[in-house]
């Protein structure tokens, strides 16, 4: 029998009909253009990608201006470890979901099985599927992937309590070839007046594109463990960091009293042109 998670945020952070979010997929990646900023495009796809995980109407915008660049990749890729904070269930470790397969309103994603047994032996993995029932990190990235990707297989792990070299030893072990991407789900900073939020986010920005070691901390992103330890392995496998776009929910569908950071990322491995 196939162990399934089903979908837990579908019709709410994001269409629970097939037709609607395929439509609302295509709007957000067609609004997000096909090209890097200029004076950085590249031939190949991203290693690894930074990406909100707000509903749609707020994040959705931002996270496909990532996403499109995964597409030149559609049919070479065949993996994506996808790690985003734990939001609902306090833990220490990092969980892998005790299932075979993540159900979405567009089908199902089959869990990678060699990746799991290539990390199952850590001291710092667990099998938690209660982390995984009602995370809304991981699973709002899987429609994207869908939609870009087609069927790949993804490991999808909720970071709890745990250092950057932890999650940094999991990502190495990993890394594979141009057949893996790495995803990490995260937005910046919550719940800041509009101008305070925005000259936070650019200091976190900063920070990231610097890839100088500098750790990013909670206030600043509330993936920043799952961030701090891709940036570890990103300078040991010598990526090279670009900001994709960076805006807020007050720039996108809510109020500005109290806005919530969006940003993405991609880290390539080979030089982008001058």
């Amino acid at each position: 029998m196939i162990r399934m998670r089903p979908a837990a945020v579908a019709g709410a952070f994001y269409p629970a009909q097939a037709t609607t979010l395929n439509k609302d997929l295509r709007h957000y990646l067609h609004e997000a253009g096909t090209r890097l900023p200029s004076g950085q495009e590249t031939s190949s796809w991203p290693k690894a990608l930074i990406v909100p995980h707000a509903g749609y109407v707020y994040s959705g915008s931002i996270a496909a201006s990532a996403y499109r660049l995964l597409a030149r990749g559609r049919g070479k890729i065949q993996r994506v470890v996808i790690l985003g904070p734990a939001h609902r269930v306090p833990f220490r470790g990092i969980a892998l979901p005790g299932a075979d397969a993540f159900q979405t309103p567009l089908g199902a994603l089959p869990v990678d099985r060699a990746g799991v047994a290539a990390i199952a032996h850590l001291p710092q993995i667990l099998e938690l599927p209660i982390a995984h029932a009602q995370e809304h990190a991981l699973e709002v990235q899987l429609p994207f992937l869908q939609e870009v990707l087609g069927q790949v297989s993804i490991l999808p792990l909720v970071v709890g309590e745990a250092s950057p070299r932890e999650v940094a030893e999991v990502l190495d072990a990993l890394w594979g070839g141009p057949e893996t991407v790495i995803l990490i789900s995260s937005d910046l900073s919550h719940y800041h007046p509009y101008a305070e939020a925005r000259s936070i986010d650019n200091a976190t920005v900063q920070q990231i594109l610097r890839l100088d070691g500098t750790p990013i901390h909670h206030e600043q992103a509330c993936g920043a463990t799952p961030i701090n330890g891709l940036l570890q392995a990103a300078h040991r496998h010598h990526l090279q960091p670009r900001l994709l776009n960076l805006r807020n929910s007050g720039d996108t569908a809510g109020s500005r009293d109290a806005v919530v950071g969006y940003a993405a990322f991609a880290f390539f491995t080979e030089p982008t042109t001058p």
